[in-house]
């Protein structure tokens, strides 16, 4: 009787441990699925709520909504505009439409900063944001993974009597807020790390390692 009693004993460990083992394997799996729809959803629902307004008559009065249709909206007016400022019929307006933009104080400012910033993302052939490096903040002894966004120019550049560097030091878990820091180009290290894999790491606090390269 002591026997059976032990025995059920020793089973029980094992088998609530495969029950939780499961469950967290099940989380793994289903997680990032559900996560990944949740924001595909939900991006397809903001653009669609943006565009709705603007739809014909006859959508509106449908008895269901038609998902992506405000994706595909604008995609097409995006690449209309597009194609309309490689002429120079279209070029002349944008350019009517710039200079009224500067005679606006505040406006100018924003419009001037936010053009520069997407000329850049949208350039070929820039190199920005295409390095991670690592350097020593916020002390020395400690390490940060951190994105060079483009060589310093202009006034810091030629303030500091070595090459400097722009780059962006995100925070974890969330890498879109940061500190931009200039940093003298020999108190980096260069990364082999692509973009991405520096993001998943920051993203995961360091759980999610970029596997070695060859």
């Amino acid at each position: 009787m002591t026997k059976n009693k032990d025995k059920n004993v020793n089973l029980k460990p094992g088998f609530f441990s495969k029950i939780r083992t499961y469950f967290l394997t099940g989380i793994v799996v289903a997680a990032p699925i559900t996560v990944t729809g949740w924001v595909a959803i939900w991006f397809v629902q903001a653009v669609d709520g943006w565009f709705s307004p603007f739809a014909p008559k006859s959508y509106n009065d449908l008895p269901f909504n038609i998902p992506g249709l405000g994706i595909v909206s604008a995609f097409i007016i995006l690449t209309i505009l597009g194609a309309l400022t490689t002429n120079f019929f279209g070029r002349t307006i944008i350019g009517y439409g710039e200079r009224l933009v500067d005679r606006l104080p505040i406006i100018r400012n924003i419009y001037g900063t936010l053009k520069q910033i997407f000329q850049t993302i949208a350039s070929k052939s820039s190199n920005n944001f295409q390095r991670v490096v690592m350097l020593e903040y916020p002390k020395e002894g400690c390490w940060a993974i951190a994105f060079v966004t483009t060589e310093a120019k202009g006034e810091i550049a030629k303030k500091h009597e070595n090459e400097m560097l722009c780059v962006f030091l995100p925070t974890t878990p969330n890498p879109t807020s940061g500190f931009l820091l200039f940093v003298p180009k020999d108190k980096v290290i260069e990364l082999d790390m692509t973009v991405e894999s520096a993001a998943k790491l920051i993203i995961s606090a360091g759980l999610v390692m970029p596997e070695k390269k060859d």
